[in-house]
């Protein structure tokens, strides 16, 4: 059976889109608001997924591509009027790019030594970014707002921006299942569960790894580009926060990393409990160590996920549940 015509590739995006259509015909800003966030989260959890799910790769610096390619996006979008397509792929390119070359070196290294060298590599953006000029240094740039007059305003301007996330993140969940059911992605899975059994198998992991970092790398620099443009300005402290890559972890694993479904459902979880937390008395400044104490119950009792739970527990689900 073809990948597209599994039950399991229609019920992610089905989810999103009729959620995202909703929001349209609604047409409320804090239900608009709500939705780019959430839909934020389960783009970056599951971009983030196809290099932690399938290879088995943690990266705290995924944010890094966030940051990157929404400052690209972003100063040519704001300084050289580009519009907002063109723009958000650019960014995305750039972050693709950089994933490249990156990848390349550190994913060389293996466990603790690649996830430290990628909270190394988002510190180091972070201090290039905070004294290039042309990025506007420590300030960061900010929109002209006749930027906003092609799309009717700024109101409409902010509809497009969450138009474009929501076909962006259908584009995610999309590429998340097609990599996961194909040939290539069988190769990532044998790279996750033994990395020197798969070459001996003939898996071409140095390739196969950076490809997956490239692919990755792509939809979070796209995403960032629309965050900043809805913002109106971007700044290095705000495109470069260790935390969001730490709470991308917590998503992926939480919904179940290596499936499809569980980035999302992980994301929406997570957000809902972090936005209980953010507005109670007692647990506003404690949401971080709640993240970090959800992941250490999920690595010690259910590392699968909720989403691996329910297939493992029952397999009559797995078709549906990808």
């Amino acid at each position: 059976m073809q990948a597209w015509r599994q039950a399991g590739f229609w019920l992610p995006l089905m989810i999103v889109f009729l959620w995202g259509l909703a929001v349209l015909l609604i047409r409320q800003d804090t239900a608009r608001e709500t939705a780019f966030t959430l839909l934020m989260c389960v783009g970056l959890a599951s971009s983030l997924n196809i290099l932690l799910g399938y290879t088995g790769y943690v990266s705290f610096g995924h944010i890094v591509f966030f940051g990157l390619g929404g400052y690209t996006g972003f100063y040519f979008l704001s300084q050289h009027n580009w519009s907002l397509l063109a723009s958000s792929l650019a960014g995305g390119v750039l972050s693709a790019g950089l994933a490249g070359l990156v990848g390349l070196a550190v994913l060389r290294l293996r466990g603790a030594y690649f996830a430290l060298a990628t909270i190394g590599i988002n510190e180091a953006a972070r201090a290039f970014v905070s004294n290039f000029e042309p990025f506007g240094g420590a300030t960061g740039l900010f929109v002209n707002f006749s930027a906003y007059e092609q799309y009717g305003g700024a109101g409409p301007a902010l509809w497009t921006a969450f138009t474009f996330l929501w076909v962006s993140t259908l584009a995610v969940l999309a590429t998340s299942f097609l990599v996961k059911h194909s040939r290539f992605g069988l190769g990532l899975m044998a790279i996750r569960e033994d990395e020197d059994a798969a070459m001996v198998m003939g898996v071409k992991a140095p390739q196969a790894k950076t490809i997956a970092y490239v692919i990755s790398a792509f939809f979070p620099g796209i995403i960032g580009t629309l965050y900043f443009f809805k913002n109106g300005n971007v700044e290095p402290g705000d495109a470069f926060q260790l935390h969001m890559s730490i709470e991308s972890l917590v998503m992926v694993m939480l919904g179940g990393q290596g499936t499809v479904l569980g980035p999302m459902v992980g994301a929406i979880t997570y957000q809902g409990l972090r936005g209980y937390l953010l507005t109670s008395p007692i647990f506003k400044s404690l949401h971080l160590a709640v993240a970090g104490l959800i992941l250490l119950l999920i690595v010690l009792f259910v590392p699968a996920g909720a989403v691996g739970w329910v297939r493992g527990r029952f397999p009559r689900w797995r078709r549906v549940l990808e």
